[in-house]
């Protein structure tokens, strides 16, 4: 999937430069706002189709709720910090970490606002979720497991569930996925937020 995302990046910018013509960027706007809007589409269907997902939230409890509260919480104060040091004012650098790993909304969202932003956020949402896979079995082994469930963001439930599942136990993987769908569901609404706030 990395090589994939690079490739794309590099296919993209090669387009960019030599091969799209100039009018074409005039409808480029629209052109991702439908590919946002049916992104969400498809995220609302893998949501909807884990029905059991409810019941199992409420035999684990309040526990699985935290989780991703305080790990917004944490994203978002450290992009405020992060940004801070990179130029960014707090709303914008919190906007970064109100990504929450999801590189390809928050990099859309924020390009709204800024081609800087917007890449500075699909970067930096990427790179959390190269370093969480790469470092959850150690962050499992030697910190704890709740930790590790943390350092993916939204991705806990899609691409680092599996390495979260096979570093942990399966309450943790559960958490795990639980972590994820609150924070894919809270990304739009933060991002939205804290640059409304700037």
């Amino acid at each position: 999937m990395s090589i994939s995302l690079l490739v794309a990046i590099g296919i993209g910018i090669l387009a960019g430069i030599y091969v799209i013509p100039a009018e074409v960027y005039e409808s480029t706007g629209m052109l991702v706002d439908i590919g946002l809007c049916l992104l969400l589409l498809f995220v609302g269907i893998d949501l909807g189709k884990n029905k059991d997902v409810f019941q199992k939230l409420k035999r684990i409890g309040y526990k699985a709720l935290m989780v991703p509260f305080m790990v917004a919480l944490g994203s978002i104060v450290g992009g405020m910090l992060g940004g801070a040091i990179l130029g960014f004012t707090f709303p914008e650098g919190g906007a970064l970490g109100a990504g929450f790993g999801w590189y390809s909304l928050s990099a859309v969202m924020l390009s709204d606002y800024s081609s800087e932003l917007g890449a500075t956020a699909f970067m930096a949402n990427v790179f959390r979720e190269l370093i969480a896979l790469m470092i959850v079995p150690f962050v499992a082994k030697y910190i704890g497991y709740l930790e590790a469930v943390s350092t993916g963001g939204a991705t806990t439930m899609d691409t680092t569930l599996p390495v979260i599942a096979k570093s942990t136990d399966s309450e943790t993987a559960m958490i795990s996925f639980i972590s994820g769908m609150v924070l894919t569901l809270l990304t739009p609404l933060c991002v939205s937020f804290m640059m409304s706030l700037n």
